[in-house]
């Protein structure tokens, strides 16, 4: 019985193979490879870097070197081997005709982790419907013996369908249904954002690599009870909570999917309802993880998700995160000031930062405190600064409404204030 426990419990071993110098990591070793297969639950047993990748039909590479690859796999005693670069369907039976083993690509293994995390139907569907986009061109890998027919003999009614054809029409039958669900939860989600839209409230959006300490952030900004776990995509479902910024202020902090280099695209496409939260919020908030040394390419790679989801020109106010682990260290903190100039040192755990946080939004949102002395046959200007801004004070007297607000002042509501405009008695 303990044996058999402990066979269950053993992690698969898997061998990695990552692409050449440069598309990789900055020392060609796929260390975001083996986050990911460390938080699929798979252990890695070993890991080859290749010096150049040859565009041949085969195996994507050499026989030489694939031969190479597949005995430091079965030295290793690898279970299944995985590429940190995407292989087409024909390469991929081939390698694992040559290994006798799984071999699959990093964009399987995010699918996996997907899998594992998805919670709510959204996400569910989500994930249901790339899984099946990536597996569609790949089913002839799963079988062994192709010819089986099913219905129908020869000579009499026709040879029938192979069971590969059956399963391909299943799968293309299932994606329609899938996408037909998944456009209903959309039209749900986009009913419930014109809700959110009604209350005039504004929307502030959590972006940023995964595991960078969205989530965290959220919990300790809103009280939220958001999952956290110290591992890649802990979250896939965007998160809504009120954030109260001042006496009778708030807004709304959504925490978003994470993103991650090569996300694939069937990926991109599945979650686009998701990631497009971040397109309709007001100002994104991109959350950094200050204490990991690769938080400038993961910086640069969420900016390039945002401008392929076309997120790239809205407000951005870029937050250090995790920062009481690396303050004490000059050399890391003075890197991080001149590749980061103008971002927010913060903590979600220790909650440093949080006062000069939330001061920086409202001022990003709403601009600086000016002080307005609105007739009282304006009175209709006085309800356009309590909609559409920040009203810290308001005093009715015998010469009008005098107003100490925040409004941003490229919104219209600023320009038919202008006038009525004074000095701030701050």
């Amino acid at each position: 019985m303990t044996e058999i426990q402990a066979e269950e419990e053993k992690k698969p071993r898997c061998f990695l193979v990552a692409g050449p110098k440069g598309k990789s990591e900055e020392d060609g070793k796929p260390y975001e490879l083996m986050d990911l297969v460390k938080t699929l639950g798979y252990e890695t047993v070993g890991v080859l870097v290749l010096t150049r990748i040859e565009p041949t039909p085969a195996y994507g590479m050499g026989s030489g070197k694939a031969h190479e690859i597949a005995d430091k796999a079965k030295e290793a005693e690898a279970d299944c081997i995985i590429f940190d670069f995407e292989i087409d369907p024909s390469k991929q039976r081939n390698w694992e005709k040559l290994c006798a083993k799984p071999v699959f690509d990093r964009n399987e293994v995010i699918l996996r982790i997907f899998a594992q995390r998805a919670q709510t139907k959204e996400a569910v569907l989500q994930v249901e419907l790339a899984r099946l986009t990536y597996s569609l061109p790949r089913l002839s890998h799963m079988y062994g013996d192709m010819a089986r027919q099913r219905g129908g003999a020869f000579g009499t009614k026709g040879s029938g369908e192979t069971k590969l054809e059956l399963d391909r029409r299943q799968i293309e039958d299932k994606i329609i249904q899938v996408k037909k669900e998944l456009d209903q939860v959309i039209i749900n989600r986009q009913t419930q954002r014109k809700q959110r839209e009604r209350t005039s409230c504004q929307n502030v959006a959590l972006v940023g690599y995964t595991n960078a300490g969205k989530s965290s952030l959220l919990n300790a900004l809103t009280g939220a009870d958001v999952f956290v776990e110290n591992k890649l995509f802990a979250t896939l479902d965007p998160t809504t909570r009120k954030l109260e910024t001042g006496p009778g202020s708030s807004l709304l902090l959504t925490d978003t999917v994470g993103f991650i280099s090569n996300l694939p695209h069937t990926l991109i496409k599945a979650f686009r309802s998701t990631l497009e939260e971040a397109t309709f919020a007001d100002l994104l908030l991109i959350t950094v993880d200050a204490s990991d040394s690769h938080c400038r390419q993961q910086y640069k790679q969420v900016l390039s998700v945002l401008s392929e989801i076309g997120a790239e020109n809205l407000p951005q106010l870029i937050l250090l995160n995790k920062w009481d682990l690396v303050q004490d260290n000059n050399l890391v903190t003075a890197e991080l000031d001149s590749f980061f100039p103008d971002s927010i040192k913060i903590s979600a755990k220790s909650q440093l930062g949080f006062d000069e946080l939330k001061e920086k939004i409202t001022e990003t949102l709403f601009g600086t405190i000016k002080d307005y002395v609105i007739p009282m046959d304006r009175a209709d200007l006085a309800n356009l600064a309590r909609k559409n801004g920040q009203v810290l004070e308001e005093e009715w007297m015998e010469d009008g409404a005098h107003i100490k607000a925040r409004i941003k002042d490229s919104s219209r509501t600023a320009a038919l204030l202008k006038e009525f405009q004074g000095e701030c008695a701050e």
